[in-house]
């Protein structure tokens, strides 16, 4: 859950100019240069599963994820569980205490969601969106880091490596600030275009902008798009996910049954459209995708393509946490009708 500044209220002011409900006008300072214009996913299109109700290396809330497409892999991420002790640590930590600094659980699934790994990160942040970079058979996962109050300032590539704990200051980081003075930094990997789309707070709002990978990784942060991101996403409940195909951002908001404006049965997940080339909101839906999931809370977005190099085989993912305090779960549900 992205509860950024006093929990929730930033999110709820962030964003900029308001692009309108479904249609609606340009934001302020639209994209830089052109991102050639691709196909999009129709939100009015049925959902089906990709995993439901997979077990995590922890027993928290899954705040988003990743797919390698190339090795067919799911990257988890979910703030550290209550009464670890990890190396290096003198005694057991409460959750209270690892929500607060930041310390994250990563676990590796197989694509039908058997889990395969995990690793720790120390001090990354709250985990509102990860991506990953498939590298031979093995990949580089993109997340935030260097937390402050709980969310990362800065973001950072490291290699998996199932068993590792990493902290901030471990050598295996390659470290980015793509927008000084930025705070609130995430990120995430188109697979199809190989962009990195970066979500920061700066100037009063919320922004994406969007890179060539390859750019990041040379340490040139110019560009090719930068849009706010619509006022009406995260305006009345939490801001949970994004990720986008080609020209189009698309992001996740919604609470838990019971929260908010949730009612069990329906919910209150939506998912919003944005043009990366002109900043309107293109189009913005309910989804009750996996209604039946006990407590359902809506977590993190990403890719899925069964066919690696292809491109319309994509399909828009949105993550679910469920199952009972002390036990939960992930599933992750998929629209695939591309316009």
């Amino acid at each position: 859950m992205d509860d950024v500044i006093s929990r929730r209220t930033l999110l709820r002011t962030a964003g900029g100019v308001a692009a309108g409900a479904v249609l609606g006008a340009a934001v302020a300072r639209p994209a830089l240069a052109a991102v050639p214009t691709s196909k999009q996913f129709d939100l009015s299109d049925p959902s089906d599963p990709l995993i439901r109700e997979k077990n995590l290396h922890n027993v928290t809330v899954m705040q988003s994820f990743a797919i390698d497409n190339v090795n067919k892999r799911i990257y988890t991420v979910q703030v550290v569980q209550g009464g670890l002790q990890l190396p290096g640590e003198s005694a057991p930590v409460s959750g209270t205490t690892r929500a607060a600094n930041g310390d994250l659980c990563v676990t590796q699934l197989d694509i039908a969601g058997s889990k395969l790994g995990f690793m720790y990160l120390k001090g990354f942040g709250h985990g509102v969106q990860i991506g990953v970079e498939p590298s031979g058979t093995s990949a580089y996962l993109w997340t935030e880091t260097d937390s402050v109050n709980q969310w990362g300032t800065s973001i950072a590539r490291f290699k998996f490596t199932s068993g590792a704990v990493l902290t901030t200051s471990s050598t295996a980081l390659e470290k980015h600030k793509p927008v000084s003075g930025s705070t609130n930094n995430t990120c995430t990997i188109d697979p199809t275009t190989n962009r990195l789309i970066f979500r920061h707070y700066v100037n009063g709002g919320m922004r994406y902008n969007v890179y060539n990978l390859a750019d990041v990784r040379a340490g040139n942060y110019t560009p090719l798009a930068s849009v706010a991101q619509p006022s009406t996403v995260g305006s009345a409940r939490p801001f949970q996910g994004y990720t986008a195909l080609g020209s189009y951002l698309y992001m996740l908001e919604g609470s838990a049954y019971g929260t908010y404006d949730s009612v069990e049965g329906t919910g209150n997940t939506y998912i919003t459209v944005q043009d990366l080339n002109t900043g309107a909101q293109i189009d913005r839906q309910l989804t009750k995708a996996g209604y039946t999931i006990p407590f359902r809370e809506p977590e993190g977005m990403g890719l899925h393509l069964p066919t690696a190099s292809d491109p319309n085989s994509a399909r828009l993912c949105f993550g679910f946490a469920g199952g009972a305090s002390g036990a939960r779960n992930a599933s992750i549900y998929y629209k695939n009708l591309l316009v």
